[in-house]
């Protein structure tokens, strides 16, 4: 079973966020690190590994210099191998850029099952998956709240559960396949001691776009489908009002209330 998982660097979402100058998010005046949303799908293909000898689990990113954390931190959860796709031309890159990359990075490499999170924590839209599974002609089996493999070999097949609040669906396809899942599927498990010391011996690749053979012109910000025309500072938060109840509080309550349109 070969496994590659697509993973993310993203900022922190408890540290100061802010756009650059071009409108991109600053991720150089943020601590960053790999996506929660997809550590799940790490943890995943980690757990699918366990039950077969020779499984094997890839972390591909796409991303600056900075972004190799994310592999790494993938890595000492028990990956087996990386692939960072560093050039200076993918910045400023939309879904849909990322979904080519993504393409031809995992082109480049054997796989049975691709695995990805249901979202990123910084973009959220939740397309990357259906787009690189397009590119790469696979069945796309989406939002994962369980996952299993049934058989071995040419007739293998992945099997999910998806819930929604209504009812819940069973989906079933062959493999090759690609696969997103939910953060309801596992528990992340955090790097040990042993597994933070055998990552640095880990297989890290890094790749340029030459190096899969795309063209710069179809990636960054130049390329993007959509552009962002300003961008605006939030408002610092306003001092709350302060009541002194002096018999007439709970009036003062309905009046303010009312006033703000919530009863």
């Amino acid at each position: 079973m070969r496994i590659v998982v697509c993973v993310k660097h993203v900022p922190d979402a408890q540290g100061d966020r802010r756009f650059a100058t071009d409108h991109t998010v600053d991720r150089g005046n943020v601590d960053g690190l790999l996506c929660e949303l997809d550590e799940y799908a790490v943890e995943q293909a980690l757990k699918l590994a366990e039950g077969s000898d020779d499984a094997t689990v890839t972390v591909v990113t796409v991303g600056p210099d900075a972004a190799s954390d994310a592999v790494r931190k993938a890595l000492q959860m028990g990956a087996d191998a990386g692939v960072h796709v560093l050039d200076d031309a993918i910045h400023g890159s939309d879904a849909f850029a990322t979904s080519l990359v993504l393409a031809k990075t995992i082109g480049t490499l054997e796989y049975d099952v691709v695995m990805t999170g249901m979202a990123s924590t910084d973009a959220g839209m939740s397309v990357v998956p259906a787009l690189l599974a397009a590119r790469l002609g696979l069945p796309q089996v989406t939002f994962a709240g369980t996952l299993d493999i049934d058989g071995d070999g040419p007739g293998a097949k992945v099997v999910i559960q998806r819930d929604s609040d209504a009812y819940t669906e069973v989906i079933e396809s062959a493999l090759p396949a690609l696969v997103s899942v939910t953060d309801q599927i596992n528990e992340p498990r955090y790097p040990s001691f042993k597994g933070i010391m055998a990552a640095k011996k880990k297989p890290l690749t890094t790749l340029s776009l030459a190096d899969l053979g795309v063209d710069a012109s179809l990636v960054g910000l130049a390329a993007a489908w959509s552009t962002v025309a300003g961008v605006t500072q939030r408002p610092p938060r306003a001092a709350g009002a302060v009541v002194t109840d002096e018999g007439d509080g709970g009036a003062k309550l309905v009046e303010f209330l009312t006033g703000a349109k919530l009863v």
